[in-house]
């Protein structure tokens, strides 16, 4: 007990340093609803900790984050026994915190996630008003319309990134500002805190550190997840094609694949196998990859891998019509052009994937090298997790200003947020405008709060949010490889609008997305890469 007593008083004058601790269950702080933080994650975290992290810990505080103002709760590694000389049972259990904004401090905005709608909200929040907080699994925002081109060495991953702290330079030189690189595994809206996991590099053995964040105002822009349908073996052998990393791990693939076929021995029947690329998903994402997918084998495969040139080709399996969203003479072009360019398109659904070929549902069996998943997005794990209202789909539920209406101070907006059925309003597709135009309007609203001295928590009840949020359809865009594209300008299926295809319309989509790229910074990233891409070709090198 002595040494117990020992080691408390110490970390009590390093002023702060943190340690770890697995007693009982509730290791995050006394109190905790077990509804409002679901038991699998308090097991999860009971069993991350141990005290061999002491000093990684400790040196993590003094390093980094106890020049910024971080103030932390001492922990302490007890299983069985009680600390001696505790007030309660539950003061050696407390977590490693962020705590609560003091009086005469600036209100502090959590935002959970990096994506389109976070990153808007972000870019436009007044931090004169706002001590802003970003937690997310990725540092940088991922210019999604792009990420197919970076697959075949059309563009540079780089292009199509940018970092979170260069979008709200604030998370950089703010004192009281911070992005954490990790992922929100619970949400306590009674005591206005939210509880986290450090994340890293994927077979690394290190347990996450664990932490909590108090919060004035919470603003859940957390994504969402491509949807398997519950059909065996997608999530072990096959790609999806939303991150940075997935668009790498498919031309390694990619790649891989066309050496590999190259090498001696190898049957005809495993050759035609390995380069056989089979694309799952006839919307946007799915069609858009199978263009650059075809232009890159007749343009660049045809002429650097001679050997195999008539082997490659691609399959695109939709189970109804492709680009359903777009216009009847669009979707017609479209069919047409890919069936030029070689693409080769299959009406049916997946049954099972293994990890050489698809089963269909009719029986017949489709063997594979490659296998990209693109059939949308539906709700997280963590965001079916939180106890709060959903809307049709399992998505967040919102009221017409984007609020969580059940709670206090809780704000939900991109691909994790639907409207609730009584506002008679529609859920939204997942689409990035649809989480950018979201995330422009819900920064007026703060900014609009925080002038009224409504930043705190639990202190905008009186305050005038403004105008509910209406979304206006801009349109869609497609390129379907070889220099075409479509644009449909409608701004509902049921609606009459502008509709182009061809060589003009795919001058209108490169136009469009290079004003639309985050900064400057990728602007000229973008426009050199497809000068480069013209005039040499894609780079085909394999590293990795």
């Amino acid at each position: 007990m002595a040494l117990v007593r020992a080691a408390r008083s110490s970390l009590r004058r390093s002023g702060g340093a943190i340690g770890n601790c697995a007693s009982e269950r509730n290791i995050f702080s006394e109190g905790i609803s077990p509804l409002r933080h679901p038991a699998p994650v308090i097991e999860n975290a009971v069993a991350g900790f141990n005290s061999s992290y002491i000093p990684s810990m400790r040196m993590i505080n003094q390093l980094s984050l106890g020049n910024r103002g971080m103030k932390f709760t001492p922990q302490y590694h007890a299983q069985t026994q009680m600390v001696e000389g505790s007030d309660s049972g539950h003061e050696s259990s407390k977590y490693p915190a962020l705590e609560a904004t003091k009086p005469g401090e600036k209100p502090r905005v959590v935002v959970l996630g990096s994506g389109w709608a976070a990153c808007r909200f972000l870019k436009g929040l007044d931090t004169k008003i706002y001590d802003v907080v970003c937690i997310a699994p990725r540092n940088h925002m991922v210019f999604t319309p792009l990420l197919a081109s970076t697959c075949v060495g059309t563009l540079e991953f780089r292009s199509v990134a940018e970092p979170v702290s260069q979008i709200q330079k604030a998370l950089a030189k703010d004192p009281n500002s911070y992005f954490f690189l990790a992922s929100c595994t619970g949400v306590d809206s009674d005591k206005h805190e939210v509880y986290c996991e450090t994340v890293g590099d994927r077979g690394v053995s290190r347990e996450p550190y664990r932490f909590k964040v108090a919060y004035d105002k919470l603003v859940i822009a957390s994504g969402a997840e491509p949807l398997t349908f519950g059909i065996k073996g997608v999530q072990e052998h096959a790609f999806f094609l939303r991150e940075v990393q997935h668009a790498q791990e498919i031309r390694k693939r990619l790649l891989m694949n066309l050496m590999l076929s190259e090498t001696p021995g190898i049957s005809e029947e495993e050759k035609e196998r390995l380069l056989h690329c089979v694309v799952i998903g006839g919307g946007p994402t799915g069609v858009e990859f199978s263009g650059e997918l075809s232009d890159f084998i007749m343009r660049d495969v045809r002429q650097r891998y001679a050997h195999v040139k008539n082997y490659i080709h691609v399959t695109l399996i939709e189970a109804n019509e492709i680009l359903s969203s777009f216009d009847v003479g669009l979707r017609e072009y479209a069919t047409k052009h890919m069936t030029k360019v070689g693409v080769r398109l299959v009406r049916g659904v997946v049954k099972e994937v293994h990890a050489d070929k698809i089963v269909l549902s009719d029986g017949s069996d489709v063997p594979y090298g490659l296998l990209v998943w693109s059939t949308g997005v539906g709700p997280s794990e963590f965001v079916k997790s939180l106890n709060l209202p959903k809307s049709p789909g399992g998505r967040v539920g919102i009221d017409e200003w984007l609020r969580v209406p059940s709670v206090e101070d809780v704000f939900a907006l991109g691909d994790c947020a639907g409207f609730l059925e009584q506002t008679g309003k529609p859920v939204l597709p997942a689409l990035a405008q649809v989480a950018e135009r979201q995330g422009k309007y819900l920064v007026k609203v703060f900014n609009n709060i925080g002038k009224q001295n409504g930043g705190k928590a639990l202190s905008a009840k009186d305050n005038s949010l403004g105008d509910p949020f209406v979304y206006k359809h801009l349109g869609s865009m497609a390129t379907v490889g070889r220099y075409k594209a479509l644009v449909d300008l409608r701004q509902s299926k049921s609606e009459k609008g502008v509709s182009l295809a061809g060589f003009v319309s795919w001058f209108i989509w490169r136009s469009a997305y290079l004003t639309r790229v985050i900064s400057w910074r990728n602007r000229f990233y973008v426009a050199m890469n497809w000068g480069t891409t013209l005039i040499f070709g894609r780079d085909n090198t394999k590293i990795g």
